[in-house]
């Protein structure tokens, strides 16, 4: 049985866990951005575009549901797809040199 909507304290505890991701996803990517223009390093460069698309998946997948009405499992498929590509250059970034 598949389940598209959410609950109001689902709802709620969504919101509240997707705003400490941007939070702590922005802090992570803000830090390595800064770390890339001091030492110029592009694989710094990679590591804050990667965190940055992660979170900016974990904001556009907890915005589609909760405020624009997409259904859970679409919110959450664009979440996962955007967390994909992110620790995909991550892993890049770990190799690039």
């Amino acid at each position: 049985m598949v389940h598209t909507t959410a609950t109001t304290s689902i709802a709620t505890g969504i919101i509240v866990v997707k705003t400490a991701i941007l939070v702590l996803g922005g802090l992570i990517t803000y830090f390595s951005l800064k770390a890339y223009r001091k030492t110029g390093t592009p694989a710094l460069r990679s590591l804050a575009i990667g965190f940055g698309i992660i979170t900016l998946g974990a904001l556009l997948g907890g915005t589609f549901d909760v405020i624009f009405g997409v259904d859970l499992a679409t919110g959450l498929l664009i979440d996962a797809i955007l967390t994909f590509v992110g620790f995909a250059v991550i892993t890049y970034s770990l190799y690039a040199d």
